[in-house]
């Protein structure tokens, strides 16, 4: 079967390397998958233009409902969706998004969604079939650099210390856009680090809002142990996820996060913050594979 396969591939995005996990596992099942970047197209009449080509697609699946989904409204052939996770916890809030979000769960044969709670809020806020809504598990997998340095690493960040292996190591891994919310913390780690200079935290990831990025780039040069690192590949990125003290989320949306997931997998650092459903205070600490879920928490509690 040749399929063609949707998703947003601004590289190195979390995004990126799911989509290019399920095009590998499509492939090694013995099918042909076209793997495409959402922001080629327009409208969905081009993916319409697009399905007439020879030699011609059978199926599709698009990551995200709207920014995927929309594109395969007149595709002709079946398809399926997963959920992004913006989508369900952003988009739904436009009528019009969460109208067209609706039209695509009805043409669409299925829809995959990564844990039953995103499952759960679909169907609360979306009008669907839950027939229609399987829950699948995101697969992940880890691979760390053997050569990376890491004091390379802290040097070309700014971090100067001749206290290497002393450093608590805070590392922030997102793409700089505003939904991800990397300067939530900046305040608590510039008083932390100015209390104990061995505390660091490092934000790291590519470019996805350029605006954005320059107002991070802006507040990181007026702090003090907050830092802006270039992105790296996995690999590299996995080796320093390996070195750092923690693994910090504070994304205002997350479908599920990646990183989390590989640190899960294999842990790669000592403890893990995932700051979730903020307007809630909920804050998810996992330390050495075990989790505490604790409320009424606030940034200057790190």
């Amino acid at each position: 079967m040749r399929v063609l396969f949707l998703a947003c591939l601004s590289p190195k995005t979390g995004n990126c390397t799911t989509a290019e996990r399920i095009r590998n596992h499509i492939v090694a099942a013995g099918h042909t998958c076209v793997l495409c970047d959402t922001r080629e197209f327009n409208s969905a009449s081009d993916v319409s233009s697009l399905m007439t080509q020879e030699p011609r697609f059978e199926a599709a699946l698009a990551i995200h409902l709207f920014k995927g989904g929309r594109l395969l409204l007149d595709a002709g052939v079946p398809f399926g969706v997963v959920f992004g996770g913006t989508d369900v916890n952003e988009d739904v809030k436009d009528e019009h998004k969460r109208a067209v979000m609706e039209e695509v769960l009805r043409k669409a044969r299925f829809a995959v969604a990564f844990t039953d709670a995103l499952k759960e809020q679909a169907q609360a806020l979306l009008v669907c079939e839950s027939k229609k809504i399987c829950v699948q598990p995101q697969g992940i997998e880890t691979k760390v650099a053997l050569h990376f340095s890491w004091s390379d690493f802290l040097h070309s960040t700014g971090v100067r210390t001749k206290q290497v292996d002393n450093l608590h190591v805070f590392l922030l891994v997102c793409g700089l856009r505003r939904v991800k919310d990397p300067l939530y913390l900046l305040e608590a780690f510039a008083e932390w680090h100015s209390q104990n200079p061995l505390v660091v935290l490092i934000i790291i990831g590519p470019v996805i809002d350029p605006v954005f990025t320059a107002e991070v780039e802006e507040s990181v040069k007026r702090s003090v142990g907050v830092f802006l690192a270039a992105e790296l590949c996995q690999e590299e990125l996995h080796a320093a996820m390996q070195k750092s003290f923690a693994l910090v989320n504070s994304s205002l949306s997350e479908g599920m996060s990646a990183a989390i997931l590989e640190v899960c997998l294999e842990p790669l650092c000592e403890l893990t913050l995932c700051l979730q459903q903020r307007e809630k205070t909920r804050v998810i600490i996992v330390h050495q594979n075990l989790t505490y879920l604790c409320l009424s928490w606030m940034p200057q509690q790190i």
